[in-house]
């Protein structure tokens, strides 16, 4: 008996010795994945600018014959490397920096990629390719200031031709010398109808808050393909509803009165409606405040760097310049659920009438969408108790930029219990009442791309779901109303109409269950008939689970348009919790997806990973995304394409694998988007929900519990592992709970 207890309790030690090795382990290894610091980035670009070989000069100026770094970020290490550090405690790989030169001071113009090492000291470059050795064209970057200097430089030569039409249409408005009333412009992607193209639809609108809902209907198509801005030219020009060839002929036809003009008020009223300033009449009251969120007693979550750990769950975090917010090594009670959970793309493609609305298909990588990460505001955009970290990129810039307070972590309450039940003895009284507070860790951040605000969430429920989650807000994309826009959106304000458009999302779900050896499955139900066994002249009829075994990546390739399977269950083949069944994880939708363009047709080959709510892949460190910041300007010809990574058809019966996950929703405007396009019904995303990993639910665990039950004389006697007060800022009152009910 001595013997037994004994063994148990070094079976007990070693448990808790591993648990606490792999903590370290994971703690240790975060950092692999932390963004570049400053002194790294400031690092890396000096190395480069003193190659001679390279040629380097400063970012900015206006010069576009030039060769400068656009983009720095962090270069992942490969998977197998990183997990000898966080899966045995090696020493971890060298850090790296991916790094996008434009080559433009040469004869044959390029953008070529370098990943630099080590850091922080670096000592050696070398070409960085995509999937396929692809070429990147040089007109497929993005769009940079010195760029924007020079379109600003022209559309002041245009809007002079035309300064007296857009005076005297606009209410006072100008773009050529203008000084309180001045216009601004919104530019168009992608830039052409094929690749080797840079051609852009500009629109004007005016400049006043919330511009982008203020278009004055003219639109003009620039040809900026040469480095030479000279050499630019303009190709077209629409203006209510009408094609010219040049601005001069608009200018003719004014003069002349054969215009079909449209007179804009004139009086700064007009202008309010895009504004946050209040208006109407309000029924709530304006002398207090609401509902706050407290830690009655301080944060429950601990922030290392970039390293978190909240009630069992752990991960690391980094938001990567050109696609945002990622997290790493995804752990529960010690065990790895995914090791990369990564925000890969969001499109926004429109409908329209006028040129720009039915050129713009928004690519948001091509826009450097996890630069644009801006301050959050305490208490709006995050409770004011939450932890602010500021975030640092290197983008068309010469200097580290740094963003303050732009990612937040909080733990906060649904206001929703994440179980409870009442017992009712149905006899006026109850034999038990148990029930536990839904609390989640939330990982926030934001990507105000232009006009929307995209806010990024990542969930962490106690009970081993994680959820990931994005809600859109911001200013709707809107164009110069025509009688037939209206097939193509809504008429929001006066001459506004907003154009419909779906927002599709795209993640990179790598899931590790109990390790790297999985396997997917899909269940449906169907109908069986069969005779009552018990009643012999009766059938019934009820529901049977139906599981298919997807052997291989084409089979596991779900189109849009398609039946999509009840439940979608990654697995682990090799092991099984207590009850027998393989240990799995589970994806959830939340979302109302679907296609945007017919398979193949031009700028679809640029987004094929939008056909697939769900793709699962083998894992390859040449599959790193689904996306990059050249499928903007490039969408024919894509550098990376997604149909590549499923074309091979490869096994994945009991491999490392990958789950792409498309969600999003289609938006037709309306006029309860002005100013702003609420959150409320603009929340898609998915849930990463445990299907048979545990013995039972994971929760159980948590002290903040509840249980009530009758004593006996009836009394409530409350059984709870936490304080009993919870504190002065929510309420100085002990819980209370009498369960009884009776008739009146």
């Amino acid at each position: 008996m001595a013997r037994c207890c004994c063994m148990l309790v070094l079976l007990v030690a070693l448990g808790v010795c591993a648990a606490s090795r792999g903590r370290e382990w994971a703690h240790h290894g975060a950092s692999m994945f932390a963004d570049l610091t400053p002194r790294e980035m400031r690092d890396v670009r000096d190395y480069l600018q003193g190659k001679p070989e390279l040629g380097l000069t400063a970012t900015r100026g206006k010069d576009l014959k030039k060769n400068s770094i656009l983009l720095m970020e962090l270069h992942l290490p490969r998977k197998h490397e990183a997990l000898r550090t966080l899966d045995r405690g090696q020493a971890k790989p060298t850090r790296q920096a991916r790094v996008v030169v434009q080559f433009g001071n040469q004869a044959q113009p390029n953008i070529t990629e370098f990943i630099v090492s080590p850091l922080p000291f670096p000592t050696s470059y070398t070409g960085k390719t995509f999937k396929g050795d692809r070429p990147i064209r040089f007109e497929s970057r993005p769009i940079t200031a010195a760029e924007y200097s020079h379109i600003i430089d022209i559309l002041q030569k245009i809007t002079a031709k035309v300064h007296k039409v857009l005076f005297e249409t606009t209410g006072g408005f100008s773009f050529h010398n203008c000084t309180n009333r001045c216009l601004t412009f919104s530019d168009i992607a992608p830039r052409g109808l094929e690749s080797g193209e840079r051609r852009t639809w500009i629109m004007l609108q005016k400049f006043v808050e919330g511009y982008f809902i203020h278009p004055v209907g003219f639109e003009v198509l620039v040809n900026h393909k040469d480095l030479d801005p000279e050499r630019w030219t303009v190709e077209k020009v629409w203006y209510n509803g009408q094609y010219f060839d040049n601005v001069e002929e608009l200018a003719e036809r004014y003069e002349k009165g054969t215009l079909e003009k449209v007179q804009l008020p004139d009086h700064d009223d007009e202008d309010l409606y895009s504004t946050y300033i209040p208006r109407g009449h309000s029924n709530t009251r304006t002398d207090i405040h609401g509902p706050k969120l407290v830690e009655p007693q301080g944060p429950r979550y601990h922030v290392d760097g970039n390293f978190v750990e909240y009630a069992g769950w752990s991960f690391a975090f980094r938001v990567r310049s050109s696609a945002g917010l990622q997290i790493f090594d995804l752990r529960f009670n010690g065990e790895r659920i995914a090791y990369e959970v990564s925000l890969q793309e969001a499109i926004a493609f429109y409908s329209g009438d006028t040129p720009a609305a039915m050129q713009t298909k928004y690519i948001d990588a091509g826009w450097a969408m996890g630069t644009v990460d801006y301050e959050l505001a305490p208490g709006i955009d995050c409770p004011e108790i939450a932890t602010f970290l500021d975030l640092h990129h290197y983008y068309d810039t010469d200097k580290p930029m740094r963003y303050k307070n732009a990612l937040c972590v909080f733990e906060m309450t649904t206001g929703m219990p994440l179980r409870r039940h009442f017992n009712s003895n149905f006899q006026g009284s109850y034999n038990f009442f148990g029930g536990l507070e839904n609390h989640v860790l939330v990982l926030r951040t934001t990507s105000t791309v232009y006009n929307y605000d995209y806010i990024w969430d990542f969930l962490f429920y106690q009970n081993g779901v994680m959820e990931s989650r994005v809600s859109a807000t911001g200013y709707i994309h809107a164009t110069f109303f025509t009688p037939n826009g209206l097939h193509y959106g809504s008429k929001v304000y006066n001459f506004v109409l907003g154009n419909l458009h779906t927002h599709l999302i795209h993640y990179k779900v790598d899931l590790d269950i109990a390790g790297r050896e999985n396997s997917f499955e899909s269940m449906d139900l169907k109908y069986v008939n069969f005779t009552n066994p018990w009643s012999h002249k009766h059938s019934v009829v009820q529901s049977k689970l139906v599981k298919t075994q997807h052997q291989t990546e084409r089979s596991a390739a779900f189109r849009f348009g398609k039946k999509f399977p009840r439940y979608v269950h990654f697995y682990n083949p090799n092991e099984k919790n207590k009850w027998g069944h393989q240990k799995g994880y589970r994806i959830q939708y939340n979302s109302h997806a679907n296609s945007v363009l017919p398979r193949g047709w031009r700028e679809e080959n640029g987004i094929s990973w939008s056909r697939y709510p769900l793709a699962v892949t083998r894992h390859k460190d040449s599959e790193p995304t689904s996306s990059s910041i050249y499928t903007q300007n490039d969408p024919w010809e894509p550098v990376v394409s997604f149909e590549d990574y499923i074309r091979n058809n490869e096994d994945i019966t009991n491999q490392d694998l990958v789950a792409w996950v498309t969600v999003g929703f289609l938006h037709v405007p309306h006029s309860e988007d002005i100013p702003n396009t609420a959150t409320p019904g603009n929340s898609v995303g998915f849930f990463l929900r445990p299907f048979n990993f545990f013995d039972e639910d994971p929760s159980l665990s948590s002290r903040s519990t509840v249980i009530v039950r009758p004593d006996k004389e009836g009394k409530p006697k409350v059984q709870r592992w936490t304080p009993e007060v919870v504190g002065h800022c929510v309420t100085d009152k002990p819980f209370f709970y009498n369960g009884t009910y009776a008739g009146v």
